[in-house]
């Protein structure tokens, strides 16, 4: 975590960031978000992402606990080239129980998401892995394996980074604590595990 860190700044500072033992505890501000146009018609800027450089082809993991429950609290990883571009994958509080999804943004967002109510209050980790433009995002909870969420597209640049992301539409107080973000290498095959990454 500490050599994440070490390299990567906020898209847009939280109410507070601050370390607790080897884990990062992160409060939104009341409001924060991240969505482009789509369904709602809104333009939101304004969630909370903790981003490093990314070059070349690679993945990254972030490890976080589900301890919230309000509707729209979020937390899990982002992949930005700009306010218009970019990716976020993580659980999201929607329908009274947590979802694993991902938003992917090119000018306009889309959404997809499953319910997974055997994850609350549970250590889930993200993983992101691209090759070129593409984009694969798995993600698993403590206590079960992979499961592949999305392949999309991005456009990877100079000016792309990428880390661990929390926001809170909806209300104040939401605070998740994150226990790692570590980049490694991509993914070998979209239908084999990927090897573990400390």
């Amino acid at each position: 975590m500490q050599e994440f860190l070490d390299q990567a700044t906020w898209t847009h500072p939280p109410v507070s960031s601050e370390a607790d033992g080897g884990n990062l505890l992160v409060e939104a501000v009341q409001g924060s978000d991240y969505w482009e146009k789509t369904y709602y018609g809104f333009q939101r800027d304004s969630g909370h992402a903790l981003l490093a450089p990314v070059t070349g082809d690679g993945a990254l993991e972030v490890t976080f606990k589900t301890s919230y429950d309000s509707l729209y609290d979020q937390a899990g990883l982002m992949i930005r080239t700009d306010e218009s571009n970019w990716i976020k994958a993580g659980v999201e509080i929607t329908d009274g129980e947590p979802h694993v999804g991902a938003v992917v943004t090119r000018e306009y967002s889309d959404w997809s998401l499953s319910p997974v109510p055997e994850w609350a209050h549970t250590n889930v980790t993200i993983r992101a892995s691209w090759t070129g433009n593409s984009v694969v995002l798995r993600a698993r909870s403590e206590k079960a394996p992979w499961r592949t969420i999305r392949v999309a597209h991005l456009d990877i640049t100079g000016s792309t980074r990428a880390g661990l992301y929390v926001a809170a539409p909806e209300r104040a107080g939401l605070t998740v604590s994150f226990s790692r973000a570590s980049f490694g290498p991509a993914d070998e095959s979209l239908h084999a595990q990927p090897a573990e990454q400390h």
